[in-house]
């Protein structure tokens, strides 16, 4: 029996998402961030990868609606609660002006790579991300669907 690694209720979605977020990352970077697999091998290859994917929604205040394995433990939150977080609470008060002008300048130019930031958990822990990329999430017609982040590295502050 296959275990579960998302809600059920998440499944189509969490499919979905992870197209969105392996064809984007494609359109952007010119390569692959996982192998090519079927829509289900994807979104398995990028939940179980060994580095941290997360995206957010379109809303005004973006929501994190993806986050893979490493996203959950390094933000130490379940599926449920990482998927109602607003993206801006990944950083502390302090960081978060400078979060979404880095957010702004990776809408208009398509995606940014080398990004380094604090960020902090959900109990506290704060950490800095080292060489992430973020990128604009497109749909098929080129629509602009949310942003995502990849990164492999980080350190404990």
């Amino acid at each position: 029996m296959r275990q579960k690694l998302w809600p059920d209720s998440a499944e189509d979605f969490v499919v979905q998402q992870s197209e969105l977020i392996a064809s984007s990352y494609k359109h952007w970077l010119g390569r692959h961030l996982v192998p090519p697999l079927s829509a289900d091998d994807t979104a398995a290859a990028i939940f179980k990868a060994p580095f941290v994917i997360a995206s957010t929604d379109t809303s005004t205040d973006p929501v994190l609606n993806y986050g893979n394995r490493e996203a959950l433990k390094l933000w130490e939150l379940t599926w449920t609660e990482f998927t109602q977080t607003p993206g801006r609470k990944t950083a502390e008060p302090m960081e978060r002006e400078a979060r979404a002008r880095f957010l702004d300048e990776v809408k208009r130019n398509g995606f940014i790579d080398n990004y380094a930031g604090i960020r902090i958990s959900s109990t506290g822990r704060r950490f800095e991300i080292h060489r992430a990329t973020v990128w604009n999430l497109i749909d098929e017609e080129g629509e602009f669907q949310g942003q995502a982040v990849y990164f492999k590295e980080w350190t404990y502050v």
